[in-house]
């Protein structure tokens, strides 16, 4: 798939998630870790007489937002390069922060959700989906076992871990803790796709960093045994409509203190 891809991988997940977040038509947005903008370009035409302004740490993927953003003639949309979690955004401007699996790789989260809080408007929203545990999710327990296989359990390259506001209880702490209250979660069950066939799906997930670098460590016959079981594993999930997996996410809502 090409730089699209994400926003492809994630459509069935992108459906649940705008019904969750109730744009009003003169709500002010902020999209956290907004990658190439759909989400925050989907939330500007929600958000008629209002606006959205979308935030990443990836230049390149800002750069590519604001091209999108000028194509499709929205004229209520900004982007900018910045790190959510200490950029100052103006005080008690935004009606709605949403983010698409953009919060889970904070270094501080508190600190990070504290910054968002002081961002909203007082009874402002947060609405964000994150994943669910890493062996509720069919896609990274495949890949994983793709990778080690019969030679055993690899060693998984440290990073950032997608799965860091997976428990619910740790969740509510650091949200808490960050002045943020009404914390609610909704179960979110859809797969994830990967591509029309077999090579893209196989492109695709060799791009993701775990496996690049995963694959890095391996000596070459075993890379080479190791791609050779994600392909057959991708074949298996192969269906009329592509490549799909199981996944298990969170819609998690709550309210400016």
């Amino acid at each position: 798939m090409d730089a699209g891809g994400y926003d492809a991988e994630l459509r069935r997940h992108d459906e649940v998630l705008r019904r969750a977040w109730g744009i009003r038509p003169h709500d002010h947005v902020l999209d956290i870790g907004c990658g190439t903008g759909q989400t925050t370009r989907q939330a500007a035409r929600a958000a008629q007489a209002g606006s959205a302004l979308g935030v990443d740490v990836s230049a390149p993927a800002i750069e590519r937002a604001r091209e999108l953003a000028r194509t499709e003639g929205l004229g209520n949309v900004a982007f900018e390069h910045a790190d959510a979690q200490a950029h100052r955004f103006p005080d008690q401007h935004f009606d709605l922060a949403i983010s698409r699996f953009g919060t889970m790789f904070f270094a501080d989260p508190v600190a990070a959700f504290a910054n968002v809080r002081r961002a909203l408007r007082p009874a402002g929203r947060l609405v964000m989906m994150v994943w669910q545990s890493h062996e509720r999710n069919e896609w990274d327990v495949a890949i994983h076992r793709s990778l080690a296989g019969p030679e055993g359990p690899v060693a998984v390259p440290a990073g950032p871990d997608p799965f860091s506001l997976a428990d619910p209880p740790t969740v509510k702490q650091i949200l808490g803790a960050a002045g943020l209250t009404d914390i609610t979660f909704t179960d979110v069950h859809e797969p994830v796709y990967y591509g029309p066939g077999v090579p893209a799906a196989l492109d695709w997930v060799r791009g993701f960093t775990s496996t690049s670098e995963t694959l890095k460590r391996l000596d070459p016959a075993a890379a080479a045994r190791a791609v050779g079981r994600l392909r057959e594993t991708l074949s298996a999930h192969l269906g009329d409509d592509g490549v799909r997996f199981d996944s298990r996410a969170w819609i998690i809502t709550a309210r400016r203190g």
